[in-house]
């Protein structure tokens, strides 16, 4: 199994298989709005911008798991994230990622590479669906750790 077996719902409402991301790198984070790592959105669209041409896809996953920091309901969220951030990656319905009830992405996610422990939690996947390292909250999008993570999943 990879999460490239996973389907889940659009911010918008729609399906969406996870296999439509084979043979790209993805960056899987748990987001909220009214967090204090919130502004982390605006790393995460120019990291999206800067690498989505070369074969990177970042997904956002809202979660209200963490100190009921994303209360918004799916409108809310995306009115937010374009308003204050101009978010083009894809965004998708709000998830449990840690236990009962946690999402069958997160399940995935967190098997080998623990669960979130906050908002912000980034999981690197390799190109056939496999977690290659997860990154904490206190890692930001700018880091040169996550981007030499990217870099080398990108080269592979």
């Amino acid at each position: 199994m990879s999460l490239h077996d996973i389907t889940a719902k659009t911010l918008e409402g729609e399906e969406k298989n996870l296999g439509d991301y084979k043979d790209q790198v993805l960056l899987v984070v748990n987001t909220a709005s009214e967090c204090g790592s919130t502004p982390q959105y605006a790393g995460l669209e120019a990291l999206w911008r800067e690498y989505k041409d070369k074969g990177f896809v970042l997904l956002g996953f809202p979660s209200n798991d963490f100190g009921g920091q994303e209360p918004g309901n799916e409108s809310q969220i995306r009115e937010f994230c374009t308003k204050n951030y101009g978010v083009t990656f894809p965004l998708f319905e709000k998830v449990k990622t840690a236990g009962e009830g946690q999402s069958p992405v997160y399940r995935y996610l967190a098997a080998d590479h623990g669960e979130p422990k906050w908002n912000f939690h980034k999981y690197l996947v390799s190109k056939k669906g496999r977690v290659i390292k997860a990154f904490p909250t206190s890692v930001a999008p700018e880091d040169p750790k996550l981007r030499a993570a990217i870099d080398a999943a990108l080269a592979t």
